[in-house]
């Protein structure tokens, strides 16, 4: 099959400028909006599968699997745990073990403000630190024990809806109508922990007037998961359960889908919109050039080799759309934190995401070619030469 050359459909391009334009237009915009949805649902499931570690098992009240919020176990687990629990890792003889309390507080910048957002709290002692490498203070100090101070995560000011600088190093936020200052903000990539505030575990205790605790964090050296869920099954007492930190974010990810195939659903009906917008551009455009159609069949120019030329003008057009789109989310999407009930997470612009966008573009430009091209090409050659 002789096929027109690809310049031919590259000038063709350019015979409407206008029409070109439109194609353009109707591609970016459907792009963007494919990669909005990529990476949104990747940046969700990023941050929180990025948030357990495969080392880590934690130790939750029987009942609470699903909401460490909601779990409340004793506060003797962390020592009874280090003494019966063998193959905990250890630094310096300080086992990896973190107790904490887990909160979400509604928060004001003033003490008469009304306080209308809420944030995760993170009751915690230095051991933290050991257990949660990703977490790291950028700015700032550790908060001092039996002090009402606090250290906020990156996204911290996007979970409250408040400029970066109010939660600056030296600022006072009101928790229940007492007064804690900032002395430190930390980052966590690509984890929930970013959007959360760290204080001292006493401190929180006392706000939130509890006396047990959220969860046991620990990180296992030698020791096999077994080993913690043996501990918790023997001690009936404790009314414990062993999960191992992945799985507990895995069922979050689980939770949070219908999320985010609301997302993708909505993503498509808009973009199926922009496919029918484009099919009537090209349904016009194509209709339009039925004797150009009429005098390439006359020359020798099969029906099959003027659709695949009439494919390349669309795919390109699309293309090209495509190409403009990613730059836009490249410099508008990429990292852009957004809130959720857990906190905040950027969403991710990464290789698949762009793998995504660029091949919805691409079959854009398909489906917009094929049923004008199929329509036009039905006319018999001396009916399509007669055509004005």
């Amino acid at each position: 099959m002789r096929l027109l050359p690809f310049d031919y459909a590259i000038r063709n391009l350019g015979r409407s400028p206008l029409r070109l334009a439109m194609s353009v237009a109707g591609s970016l915009l459907v792009v963007v909006l494919v990669i909005t949805a990529a990476a949104f649902v990747r940046g969700l499931e990023r941050s929180l599968m990025g948030s357990g570690s495969t080392r880590n098992v934690m130790l939750l009240g029987a009942g609470s699997e699903e909401s460490v919020e909601r779990s409340e176990i004793s506060a003797s687990v962390p020592g009874q745990a280090a003494a019966t629990i063998a193959g905990i890792q250890e630094k310096m003889k300080t086992p990896f073990i973190s107790p904490e309390v887990h909160a979400a507080l509604a928060v004001s910048t003033s003490e008469n403000k009304t306080a209308n957002a809420q944030a995760m709290f993170r009751g915690v002692r230095p051991e933290a630190f050991l257990v949660h490498p990703q977490v790291r203070i950028v700015e700032g100090r550790m908060f001092h024990p039996g002090k009402d101070e606090l250290i906020v995560g990156q996204l911290a000011a996007t979970r409250l809806d408040l400029p970066r600088k109010r939660l600056g190093i030296g600022k006072d936020i009101w928790v229940d109508g007492r007064r804690w200052m900032i002395v430190g903000h930390f980052t966590a990539p690509h984890t929930v922990m970013n959007a959360e505030i760290w204080c001292s575990l006493t401190n929180l205790q006392i706000m939130t007037r509890r006396d047990s605790l959220s969860c046991v964090v620990m990180t296992l050296g030698q020791g096999e998961f077994a080993d913690v869920d043996a501990f918790a099954s023997k001690r009936l007492d404790l009314e414990l359960i062993a999960m191992r930190e992945t799985d507990y974010y895995r069922k979050l990810v689980d939770f949070y889908q219908p999320v985010g195939k609301l997302v993708w659903v909505t993503a498509m009906l808009v973009a199926l919109g922009g496919i029918f917008g484009g099919l009537n551009t090209m349904y016009a455009a194509f209709a339009s050039r039925i004797r150009e159609i009429g005098m390439l069949q006359s020359i020798g120019f099969s029906r099959m080799a003027i659709v695949v030329s009439f494919v390349e003008e669309s795919v390109v057009a699309a293309s090209a759309g495509s190409v403009v789109a990613l730059l836009v989310c490249m410099v508008w999407l990429d990292g852009l934190a957004l809130r959720f009930s857990m906190g905040a997470f950027g969403m991710v612009l990464d290789a698949p995401t762009i793998a995504i966008g660029l091949a919805a573009g691409v079959l854009l430009g398909l489906i917009g070619s094929l049923p004008p091209a199929a329509r036009c090409l039905r006319m018999p050659i001396a009916e399509s030469l007669k055509a004005t």
